[in-house]
């Protein structure tokens, strides 16, 4: 019988956890309740549902005292410490054998509280929120997790006939994914990341093909801020045996200020887990913005690109292509395993090329020399071709690299480090 934890605040929602417990009891579930409750009310709480995990341990597991916390009245500082706790609970409990999937209820303040502790499980655990934020901006909640928040149309107040659809449904919705079979490995090829966009996708798609015909399984991500923070995911959590990181479109919206940014960790995590990159610039002509007229006005002066009625791009300067080469470079010396950096001289994404709109020659030559300025080609290898990023001849290219990379491994270890059969977060 697999065992799921029921996380949340029983000092205001002990009858709808009580309620959703039954119901994951009679899906034939054991059920541990972790109580993640600041403010504890005698003869309330615990006559309803009692927690097999108390809200004092939890607040022990982050090094706080539950009563000081009350005491304090910060509901921030509350929420965060809890959090925290919460998080280190349920690593202990999945690393025990007593968490195959997990679900809470709440408003903001219950569902920051799961959130950050869900998402500290690997991907593939089941993991479920039913949440009155759940129809809002979502990312500070799900980030680059498999996490489900489930809408709870009403607030999570008292179980009426409305509410107890929902949390039934959100129950059944863990057990179907508790109890259901683990799909079937025909095969266990090593696992791949690799970084596309619409403006690089005849690259990677020809990569794609390529690697799989040589034995190995590609997990394609679009970098659009989420894409790039999973992929660092993978690869420090030691899923990947490889990465071709093609498209590192993100550090130009890092840099500038656009909506596709994934945060200074990119290009990070391979490189300290020793995984095998080859990295190119794709797209690092262009910051990603919304709808024409979202634009910043500061931006108003500068080569606008309309890529369709969502997505607006803006050329990079020559200065801010200088910036990049630099940190591309910079990120990338500091790389612990094999790690090669390809030029496409003849353009950088698909509107980049000469004759096409983004077509700059002074800011490409701007990043090019920032990148053999700053690489440290005694550990990142550069390889300069004169062709363009879409190319089918550079794409294989790539390829050929990443494997030599990979297999040269094998042959040195015996096995593929970071192989996807190490599942695990």
């Amino acid at each position: 019988m697999a065992t799921v934890v029921l996380l949340g605040t029983l000092d205001t929602k002990g009858a709808e956890y009580s309620f959703v417990c039954d119901r994951l009891v009679e899906a034939g579930l054991d059920v541990v309740v972790v109580d993640a409750g600041i403010f504890q009310h005698p003869n309330t709480a615990a006559d309803v549902l009692a927690a097999d995990i108390t809200a004092v341990e939890v607040a022990a597991a982050a090094g706080v005292d539950l009563a000081g916390l009350a005491a304090a009245r910060d509901r921030g500082a509350a929420v965060t410490a809890m959090a925290r706790g919460a998080a280190e609970v349920l690593k202990r409990l999945h690393q025990q054998g007593s968490c195959a999937g997990a679900l809470a209820l709440g408003g903001t303040g219950g569902t920051s509280i799961a959130a950050q502790a869900f998402r500290e499980l690997p991907l593939g655990v089941p993991k479920v929120i039913v949440s009155t934020a759940a129809s809002g901006d979502t990312r500070a909640y799900v980030a680059e997790s498999d996490l489900v928040l489930f809408p709870s149309v009403t607030d999570v107040a008292g179980v009426n006939r409305l509410s107890a659809r929902i949390l039934a449904n959100a129950a059944a919705a863990l057990a179907g994914m508790v109890t259901t079979a683990e799909p079937s490995r025909v095969e266990d090829r090593p696992l791949l990341a690799a970084s596309m966009f619409g403006v690089t996708t005849p690259c990677v798609s020809a990569a794609r093909e390529l690697l799989e015909k040589c034995g190995y399984e590609v997990l394609v991500f679009h970098m659009t801020g989420v894409g790039g923070r999973t992929l660092e995911r993978l690869a420090a959590a030691g899923w990947l045996a490889g990465v071709l990181d093609v498209t590192t479109t993100e550090l130009a919206d890092e840099l500038v200020g656009g909506v596709f940014s994934a945060g200074p960790d990119r290009l990070t995590a391979a490189g300290r887990a020793g995984v095998p990159q080859v990295v190119s610039v794709g797209a690092l002509d262009m910051v990603n913005f919304g709808p024409k007229d979202t634009v910043p006005d500061r931006f108003a002066e500068r080569k606008l690109y309309v890529h369709n009625p969502s997505v607006t791009l803006m050329r990079t300067t020559p200065q801010e292509c200088a910036e990049l080469g630099t940190r591309l470079a910079t990120r990338l010396n500091a790389s612990t395993g094999p790690a090669a950096l390809f030029l496409p001289l003849r353009g950088i994404s698909a509107i980049a090329g000469e004759g096409g709109p983004f077509h700059d020659a002074a800011a490409d030559e701007a990043l090019y020399d920032a990148v053999r300025s700053t690489l440290d080609r005694s550990r990142v290898e550069l390889v300069e071709l004169d062709l363009d990023v879409n190319d089918p001849a550079f794409a294989a290219s790539m390829v050929d690299k990443l494997d030599a990379f990979i297999t040269a491994g094998v042959a040195g270890k015996g096995t593929v480090a970071g192989d996807a059969g190490n599942g695990g977060d």
